[in-house]
């Protein structure tokens, strides 16, 4: 094997590592370990609102994205922070970024919240298996898990799964390369990543692209 090909070799073998080391669920949200900027993200499998399969494969990706996971329509932390993104929506968008927001409620229950005021693209983790793979997937004790019951919320009805898992709430901000170039996490649900760092963020991303892309013509 020649020198170069050894050091393509170690290099897929390190993401192999990488990969496999994130992909876990963790038993507190204080113990989650995301993907950090640098990391190229595997392959994720989510569920659009018609409950079809979408995959989100770093190497087909033709746009930036903003990915953002968050614990499901019942959370009122999580639909004040999508409703405070709407402000950094627009602008995004015009940057050239894809904006997804992932949580695991199944299908259906996305679906009804489809015409709301939030006019967003909503994909469905019911297996919490694209949370998992970017390392913020955590069980929900049993004592939280009786506290949701007692106030109506049903998270394995939600997902349909037999175990209780969340995402840590987390915004990745993921080159056209599947490498993520951002990222917030906080293990306390009700801090949430405000609109003008994720701007920041991106306009960041997207400048530093537009000078590559001018030294290599210039």
């Amino acid at each position: 094997m020649t020198p170069s090909l050894q050091k393509i070799a170690i290099t897929l073998l390190i993401a192999l590592i990488l990969a496999v080391a994130n992909a876990e669920i963790y038993r507190t949200a204080d113990q989650v370990s995301p993907l950090l900027p640098g990391q190229t993200i595997p392959a994720l499998r989510v569920l659009d609102l018609d409950g079809e399969f979408m995959e989100i494969d770093p190497d087909k990706l033709d746009r930036p994205v903003v990915l953002t996971f968050y614990r499901g329509g019942w959370c009122p932390y999580c639909n004040l922070h999508l409703a405070e993104l709407r402000n950094a929506e627009s602008e995004l968008k015009a940057l050239g970024f894809d904006v997804w927001f992932i949580s695991p409620d199944k299908p259906e229950l996305l679906k009804e919240g489809e015409q709301t005021e939030f006019d967003y693209a909503l994909f469905s983790d019911p297996q919490s298996s694209a949370a998992e793979a970017l390392g913020i997937a955590f069980d929900v004790d049993a004592a939280t898990l009786e506290q949701y019951i007692g106030f109506g919320i049903d998270l394995k009805d939600r997902t349909d799964s037999q175990r209780a898992v969340l995402p840590a709430p987390a915004t990745f901000v993921i080159g056209s390369k599947g490498v993520v170039q951002f990222s917030y996490v906080n293990p306390d649900y009700s801090v949430r990543l405000s609109p003008e760092v994720l701007l920041a963020a991106a306009r960041a991303y997207s400048q530093d692209q537009q000078s590559r892309l001018k030294n290599r013509r210039g």
